[in-house]
């Protein structure tokens, strides 16, 4: 499959960030109906699903090379940001081969791996043609990488990761590399268990959606990967929006206004994928985050309806846990034009295979 990568855009600075019309038609819109609750939402992982983003265990998209460059700049500022506990290395060698053998399997003209074995101590050759690597290495041998296995790993994929250790018959955060989440810090949650990570989340906890999330995941089989998606919105396409760059980005908030919110106001969606892993029977949990401004978004005539009424009828607990308060009322302005009040299907799949040109673009 051919990418046409964007190695030159920003997710900083000057935000050269853009989707191209390819890459708006296949995001991953999360909303099915026009009214939003938190739920398990969970479904098989299984390379079927309402866009091209669903196709392949790890998406690959045009945004690789220049988010790969963005995770290694918040990596060098703050190194932190990637952490494993000491007994996490087995589980570090099983992401490092899932990741590689998917990737060489389903992007084989971008990423390749020859084996001279399949267990620890065989000599492994990577080659990662987009970001110009090649990494020969003995499998199990941390020593033979530059870095730890699942940093050397992360490094080059789209998205956060963690791996959760199941035990006490519950899942501790227990490894993550996380450069573009939605404000929450890896510093500060590894060690947890997963309620106490998922503590400040209104709503859920009380309807009983983590008790049962819980559940199923720690049932999740080898083999048998499970997704859901996750969404907030962010002010101008930045990744990197951790509680310790605050101050970098919290300002944004107050500088959206009716004539530049549709360029600057991104909604902000994770593809959230959940994998068995073999040899430690901890749980990847990859986190792939996907922008898409309200410009680009209501050129799909179904999106811009929708989201219009899915943010209309947020219960004000999740206005409020989300941050969108602030700007709300200015973002339903910009979207209440592109909804004609007609009935939508259910589904979240675009429905089209052309954009709508709009006529006002924001400044």
């Amino acid at each position: 499959m051919s990418i046409a990568f964007k190695p030159d855009e920003t997710f900083r600075g000057d935000y050269t960030y853009r989707n191209s019309d390819e890459a708006i038609l296949r995001f991953p819109f999360p909303f099915p109906e026009d009214r939003y609750m938190y739920s398990v939402n969970m479904e098989p992982h299984d390379g079927k699903g309402p866009s091209d983003a669903y196709r392949h265990g790890f998406d690959v998209d045009e945004h690789y090379i220049a988010e790969c460059r963005d995770r290694a700049i918040t990596l060098e500022r703050d190194p932190g940001r990637c952490q494993a506990l000491p007994h996490m290395m087995l589980a570090q060698w099983d992401t490092l081969e899932l990741l590689m053998d998917r990737l060489s399997t389903d992007y084989p003209e971008h990423f390749s791996l020859s084996k001279s074995g399949l267990d620890f101590g065989a000599t492994w050759t990577w080659t990662n043609r987009p970001l110009g690597l090649e990494q020969t290495f003995v499998f199990g041998d941390a020593a033979t990488l530059p870095c730890e296995p699942f940093e050397y790993i992360t490094r080059q994929a789209q998205g956060d990761f963690a791996i959760c250790d199941q035990r006490e018959g519950t899942l501790f955060l227990d490894a993550g590399m996380v450069t573009s989440q939605a404000d929450w810090s890896l510093d500060f949650n590894v060690g947890m268990n997963f309620m106490e990570w998922h503590g400040p989340v209104p709503l859920a906890h009380q309807a009983g959606v983590f008790e049962r999330a819980l559940k199923y995941l720690m049932m999740i089989r080898l083999g048998q990967p499970v997704r859901r998606l996750n969404w907030t919105m962010t002010v101008n396409p930045r990744l990197d929006t951790a509680p310790e760059t605050y101050p970098e980005w919290g300002p944004d908030r107050a500088s959206l206004t009716p004539e530049n919110i549709g360029r600057k106001l991104h909604l902000r969606v994770e593809l959230q994928t959940l994998w068995r892993l073999p040899r430690s029977n901890a749980l990847l949990f990859p986190i792939r985050c996907y922008l898409a401004s309200l410009d680009e978004l209501v050129r799909v005539p179904k999106w811009g309806k929708r989201l219009h009424r899915v943010l209309g009828s947020l219960p004000p607990q999740l206005v409020e846990y989300k941050g969108l308060t602030r700007f709300l009322p200015i973002a339903l302005d910009y979207l209440a034009p592109f909804d004609d009040g007609e009935p939508l299907p259910v589904g979240t799949a675009a429905d089209t295979d052309r954009l709508t040109e709009i006529d006002r673009l924001s400044a």
